[in-house]
């Protein structure tokens, strides 16, 4: 019964053990699934079933006929005109980065957009081309098709340009089917693995190999790619050996072009609140400049490029998703609606299975762009339908208006769109006093790309997100706890000042699973908490039987005369105690007889808190089972509290009871297993009194 008093309660029932409760309180049975069972749910079909599975492959079905037409279509129109721009000026820069001619950009920010507009189910990120996806395409790119050494024909030049369009094509069109096959799968959850800390670190690392890439066209030299480990150095290192060779006038108009997008884009972010649309700094510098583009037919891929290609197709469809999600999961939180991350994965294959059927390369969503679409009162993907018409425009209407654009000065335009990326290194700092974990993972991430390269760098940092968490596992800070305000509340006894701490009786917390990696940790922390190896008294108390034995049989102790059999039996100094037959009764901590030493226990009770552990594995399971015995043998009193239900079944399955270790060892909670450990202790020295 709980009766409220104020803002206090006060509880009145019996004292739980897990038996008791189960006695006193019927458990519903239920049949859980097999995977028969989920199979055939899974397959069934109904009207109902076909009618959620149409809406959720095209999400369009379900916002469209919601759309608020006279509230909604002016914020659309703005965001779309807004964003068209700068998908534009980003598809011809990052072009750069696949190390294949600017037009094919436009291809890249225009056939994903209208895909997504079908398939999507955020309604504000801006799908296109994204820095760290275009390098990774252009690692492949460089590998597969590297530059020619020495002089090379306008024919050889043009040719290259071809394979390499083809290379990048073929590698979009693998990460495509990669992510389609993911989402019919039903494996979005694969995110999950890929932390924020983790992306921030290799995204600036990326935006690094970015600036590297970029600086060739700046300049203006002639250095090869190296797709392999420690490439950024050996670019840097070609890079600084012509530097006698730069191009004066393309590094100043570069350089005035960054100053100019740095010192704007600063604007935008100062005065948001203030300015009706951000100013469009990238479409004033494309007047300066131009190129000249058109529609091509669609190509099918290159099946030899897939077989070169596996490892770069998986790694950018998981990168790409992993963006793409994070930047949606924000903007669905922030307007409050869901998206599927399934949905999500079969949207972005699709979109990347026809963009790389164009010659367009890989599409996630970019920073800055789903910003501009979004903070331009972007309501829905209509926006970014009408970006895309924006890219259309400029492909078919005004194409032929607009000479090529210097290369140093699409790749200062690039650059100037990495300062998001490259201002993450300040997350070093914060992380480091939030987590120390996670701030690890930044920096093993950052450098692991920076010098492995991209795949490998993405590779290694995942490896070690993964051994962190097993390191947090295998090693979890455990605590000692103790009663704080005498009720039922029970804290780390190092953090509070007014404890309370029954006399005899030890409560320790681990807050893990338990399996075969930490339970040799687990036994190692609670005997140095008790401050006792049970194990090593055991033996002990052994040794000390047999003297006291010996001494008996040679009268060396004098006792009242009983009928004692088998005296000479030699015990086993690990098994229990057996004094059965002993004619004396051994309190162990009290004075023994001379040249018997054993250690003294001061507890007789130890209360093992397993709430926060969620799962034993069997091999774990052995090994504490042996531990609780160990114990036992030395009259000290187990307590299990707080284990979920599944704990106790799979104890049972596995046969982990006996005659030592008993169910009735397990406790709702803490104070119901105090409450026992004092009655139990108090009936033990009535007993010895009597």
């Amino acid at each position: 019964m709980v009766e409220p008093i104020g803002n206090q309660y006060v509880v009145a029932r019996p004292v739980y053990s897990e038996n008791l409760f189960g006695e006193e309180h019927e458990k519903v049975h239920r049949c859980h699934k097999t995977f028969r069972d989920h199979l055939r749910v899974y397959f069934s079909c109904s009207s109902q079933k076909a009618k959620r599975i149409a809406l959720g492959l095209f999400p369009i079905a379900f916002w469209l006929p919601a759309y608020r037409f006279k509230d909604w279509i002016l914020n659309d129109i703005v965001s779309g005109i807004s964003t068209g721009l700068v998908a534009v000026l980003q598809g011809l820069a990052f072009a750069l980065l696949v190390n294949i001619p600017p037009g094919y950009g436009l291809y890249a920010a225009f056939f994903p957009v209208i895909i997504y507009f079908f398939f999507g189910s955020s309604r504000h990120i801006s799908v296109g081309p994204f820095p760290v996806l275009s390098l990774m395409v252009g690692d492949a790119v460089m590998r597969i098709v590297p530059d020619v050494v020495g002089n090379s024909t306008m024919v050889n030049s043009s040719t290259i340009d071809e394979q390499r369009v083809m290379v990048a094509a073929s590698v979009t069109f693998l990460a495509g089917i990669f992510q389609l096959l993911l989402g019919a799968l039903q494996v979005g959850f694969i995110v999950i693995y890929l932390s924020q800390s983790l992306i921030s670190g290799f995204t600036t690392a990326a935006a690094i190999h970015v600036v590297v890439s970029q600086l060739k066209f700046i300049f203006q030299l002639n250095v090869p790619g190296f797709n392999k480990p420690f490439g950024l150095f050996l670019t840097l290192e070609n890079i600084f050996g012509q530097i006698t060779k730069t191009n004066i006038a393309d590094l100043i108009t570069s350089l005035i072009i960054l100053v100019v997008v740095f010192v704007v884009k600063e604007i935008n972010s100062r005065y948001q609140t203030k300015l009706p649309v951000p100013i469009p700094i990238e479409l004033i510098v494309l007047c300066c400049f131009a190129f000249s583009s058109r529609f091509q037919a669609p190509v099918a891929p290159d099946m030899e490029i897939f077989q070169s290609c596996i490892g770069d197709g998986f790694s950018i469809a998981i990168v790409g998703f992993a963006v793409a999600f994070s930047v949606a999961k924000v903007y669905s939180i922030k307007h409050d609606y869901s998206i599927d991350g399934n949905q999500e994965l079969v949207a972005f294959g699709l979109s990347n299975i026809v963009g790389g059927a164009f010659k367009g390369f890989a599409a996630s969503t970019s920073l800055s762009r789903s910003g501009v679409q979004e903070s331009t009162g972007g309501k829905t993907q209509i926006s970014g339908l009408l970006s895309a018409v924006i890219v259309m425009i400029v492909i078919l209407a005004i194409g032929h208006l607009l000479e090529p654009l210097q290369k140093s000065v699409l790749a200062a335009l690039a650059l100037g769109n990495l300062k998001g990326m490259l201002m993450q290194f300040k997350e070093i700092g914060i992380l480091w006093k939030k987590d120390k974990y996670d701030c690890s993972i930044w920096i093993v991430t950052f450098l692991a790309a920076i010098i492995l390269g991209l795949d490998l760098g993405l590779a290694a940092g995942v490896g070690f997100e993964l051994l962190t968490v097993v390191f947090r596992t295998q090693f979890p800070k455990c605590t000692v706890l103790a009663n704080i305000g005498r009720n039922d509340v029970y804290k780390n006894r190092k953090d509070y000042k007014d404890i309370y701490e029954p006399e005899g009786v030890m409560i320790f917390r681990f807050p893990s699973p338990i399996f075969f990696a930490n339970i040799s940790f687990f036994k190692d922390k609670l005997i140095a908490a008790v401050g006792f190896n049970p194990l090593r008294v055991l033996r002990k108390r052994n040794k000390a039987l047999r003297k006291i034995r010996r001494m008996l049989k040679n009268g060396e102790l004098q006792v009242t005369p009983v009928s004692v059999t088998s005296l000479n039996q030699i015990e086993l100094l690990y098994q229990p105690i057996d004094t059965a037959n002993l004619p004396i009764q051994i309190d162990w901590n009290s004075d023994l007889p001379p040249n018997i030493t054993v250690p003294r226990i001061e507890i007789h009770s130890i209360i093992l808190d397993f709430s926060a552990v969620s799962f034993l594995d069997v091999s774990a399971m052995r090994v504490l089972k042996e531990t609780l015995k160990e114990f036992v043998r030395v009259d000290v009193d187990i307590y299990i509290v707080g284990v979920h239900d599944g704990f106790l079944e799979k104890l049972e399955r596995c046969e982990f009871f006996d005659e030592e270790v008993k169910q009735s060892m397990f406790f709702l909670t803490t104070h119901d297993a105090i409450r026992e450990t004092y009655m139990s202790h108090k009936e033990r020295e009535r007993e010895s009194e009597i």
